[in-house]
């Protein structure tokens, strides 16, 4: 069922004292099912510390994410919170598991200011059109003694500021936290964490808008170094879940140990979550408002430069919902983009209105759409190194030069800052397209974002510090 509700706006002065205190509430759940089911169901509530988000922009304006989290005063039926965010399970859905009817369950978390009285909890989803329909509708008493855990939880690992530059509800609150590293890897986990950050505000937009970003790190400890990849048979009872493997892709990093994390990470103030891993197989992970995941042990020196991609690169999908603008490296995902539906992502669209395209306003003068380029040599070169072992120890040797042709055919498609629409994108070699020729979201490169990129990550920033 479709609700539609007439909501006073909300006035950026005095609206947050009206309906919140300074805690957060964090709201756990379980989501459920298999290939076109799903269910929801509730399984706990807690109480955290000072709520470290914007006390101005707290009703969501930018339309991202797969899912919509918000909160109604039940005494006015005013719309007071609301965040737009995607998930372990909805990607899960688009798998060979869960297309063969398999069901499973994953942990997911929704953090919100404190409320002052009674909500009403919403959490919606979009179908094929991309229209939101609820999905669970659950009551919350804030003042609860049964219904709220407040009980204080205990935070053994020690909690840094790496970068403060003022108050959290002002900032952008990045937390770096470890996964793998043993009590000896902790000066290792320092300098990652020291490393990665400069990598990230080395890189624009992120380097004009540092002022506008705190960052804090959680030195977590783990029983022994790295992390459980599956393939090899390799178990480390590392303290995140961390792992390879996800959705039987080699390279993909996720955890679905969500509530520990979430209970370890409790102890910082933070918007958003970066997970190094202390491993060595190329490799990382990012979901739109849940976390990024970053391999930070790159065996072959030459290559050290791809932790640096994967880092800003992943932090691209979880922060700003950037969507992928490659389309042939292998991936366990079928069918991720509904055929004739244009896509949420705000740099990849199906053109459905050439007329009307999500980034007109970006488009370089006098450039055509679709735009054309050496797609077809392209092709063919990607398909060469899609035969490669990727895990094979002459990889790199083999890939190098594929990788250089390919780059070569991209600087000369022209200026990379050209915005149009070139064919390839979202896993989709025909019918999805991406803003410019070249992106730190296309290839495998250290290249900037397009400008359509940085605008997204611009609006971002402005909705959590201003």
């Amino acid at each position: 069922m479709l609700w539609f509700f007439v909501h006073p706006p909300l006035s950026a002065s005095g609206a947050y004292e009206q309906w919140f205190g300074d805690s957060t509430m964090r709201v756990d759940f379980y989501d459920t099912g298999t290939k076109g089911q799903e269910i929801i169901s509730l399984d706990r509530i807690y109480k955290e510390g000072e709520w470290p988000g914007s006390k101005v922009n707290l009703v969501d304006t930018l339309n991202l994410g797969e899912y919509l989290a918000e909160a109604y005063d039940q005494q006015t039926n005013m719309l007071i919170f609301s965040r737009g965010f995607s998930s372990v399970f909805n990607e899960w859905q688009t798998t060979d598991e869960a297309l063969s009817g398999a069901y499973k369950s994953f942990s997911v978390s929704v953090r919100m200011p404190y409320p002052k009285r009674e909500v009403r909890f919403v959490l919606s989803r979009r179908d094929k059109k991309l229209v939101f329909h609820e999905l669970f509708v659950t009551l919350i008493d804030p003042n609860s003694p049964v219904q709220v855990d407040k009980a204080p939880r205990p935070h053994p690992f020690p909690v840094k500021a790496l970068v403060h530059n003022g108050p959290s509800a002002e900032k952008v609150d990045i937390l770096i936290i470890g996964d793998g590293y043993a009590r000896d890897d902790m000066e290792k986990f320092r300098k990652d964490a020291k490393h990665f950050n400069d990598v990230m505000f080395a890189t624009p937009p992120f380097s004009e808008r540092k002022s506008d970003f705190n960052v804090w790190t959680i030195e977590v400890e783990s029983p022994r170094s790295g992390i459980d990849i599956p393939d090899k048979n390799e178990w480390k009872g590392n303290t995140l879940g961390c792992k390879y493997n996800t959705f039987g892709s080699a390279r993909y990093v996720l955890t679905e140990s969500n509530r520990q994390l979430r209970d370890i990470a409790s102890a910082a103030p933070y918007d958003y979550l970066c997970i190094l891993v202390n491993d060595s197989r190329y490799g990382g992970g990012g979901i739109f408002n849940l976390y990024a995941t970053t391999y930070t042990n790159e065996l072959n020196k030459d290559q050290q430069w791809q932790m640096d991609y994967v880092y800003v690169h992943e932090f691209g999908h979880s922060f700003a919902g950037l969507g992928d603008e490659y389309y042939s490296s292998s991936t366990a995902y079928n069918d991720f983009y509904s055929p004739g539906v244009e896509p949420w992502e705000p740099n990849i669209t199906a053109l459905l209105d050439r007329g009307n395209i999500k980034w007109k306003s970006s488009l370089t003068p006098g450039t055509a759409i679709p735009t054309s380029w050496e797609k077809a040599k392209y092709d063919s070169l990607e398909a060469l190194r899609a035969k490669l072992d990727r895990l094979a120890p002459d990889y790199y040797e083999k890939r190098e030069p594929l990788q250089k042709a390919e780059m070569e055919i991209l600087k000369a498609g022209g200026h990379p800052a050209v915005v149009g629409a070139f064919e390839g994108a979202g896993y989709a070699a025909n019918g999805l397209y991406r803003p410019s020729l070249n992106c730190r979201m296309f290839s495998l490169s250290t290249v900037g974002f397009d400008p359509v990129c940085k605008a997204a990550i611009e609006r971002m920033i402005d909705f959590y510090s201003r």
